[in-house]
């Protein structure tokens, strides 16, 4: 069997576990024909470079900040992924790119085992980015309330706007924006941390490092929280499953 090569595309990509999570599956599966690699581009437009210069490419991450702003590169999309408007798997085959969302499935998965039986009033989401998209559409299919948190004028709120009270009547908060993630570490959402109970659960879907100063903030106020680990593995494979259909 010929070479299939995989591989992540967004900017910058110093942060990302992709390359070492599937060459490590590569290696523990036998998979000895499959590589994986990083192409970090600083502007979508060179999409079509990569696709040219890599003829053996079979699929691709979409990462930070490319999640929606791929969709014009691509040929079809999988089911409601045209009407959720982000994409963070293509599959390629036969030339033609197929958009996925697979940060669904991880994020659904991720939550419903952080929170057992138990179902918020409602939810903060902090970002409106690709990402945030994923979170909206499983806070809306699990019926949790949400307002949107950002520094533009699409979200409900603005983070100066946000008071005690509002962190108190939101008791699921998701981080769905890049703030704290490696190298940056010490920057965090803003946010009146100090309305943060232990009767809040933080969710922040970045995963490196592994307690953001996000998480961190909301343990010290006796929260309860989940970083974006089991979420990063979930969506991995049913990436793979995706590629290999």
């Amino acid at each position: 069997m010929g070479e299939q090569l995989y591989g992540i595309i967004g900017y910058p990509l110093t942060h990302s576990f992709s390359k070492r999570y599937f060459s490590e599956k590569f290696e523990k599966e036998g998979l000895l024909h499959c590589r994986y690699e990083l192409f970090p581009i600083s502007e979508i437009g060179l999409l079509p470079e990569i696709l040219k210069n890599n003829p053996t490419l079979r699929g691709l991450n979409v990462t930070i900040p490319y999640k929606q702003a791929v969709l014009p590169f691509l040929d079809g999309f999988g089911e409601g992924i045209a009407k959720l408007g982000a994409v963070n798997v293509i599959d390629i085959s036969d030339g033609k790119l197929t958009g996925h969302n697979t940060d669904i499935a991880g994020f659904e998965q991720s939550l419903r085992n952080a929170l057992g039986t138990e179902r918020p009033e409602a939810a903060l989401v902090l970002g409106t980015g690709g990402a945030s998209k994923a979170v909206q559409f499983v806070l809306s299919k699990m019926e949790i309330p949400f307002r949107l948190v950002s520094r533009s004028q699409e979200s409900d709120f603005h983070y100066d706007q946000l008071t005690e009270e509002i962190v108190l009547a939101h008791r699921l908060i998701v981080n769905t924006t890049p703030l704290g993630m490696s190298p940056n570490t010490e920057t965090c959402p803003k946010i009146p941390y100090e309305a943060i109970s232990q009767r809040h659960l933080l969710f922040d879907l970045v995963y490196n490092p592994e307690e953001t100063t996000f998480l961190k903030k909301g343990r010290l106020q006796g929260a309860r929280t989940q970083n974006g680990l089991e979420m990063l593995y979930t969506q991995a494979e049913k990436a793979w499953a995706i590629w290999n259909k």
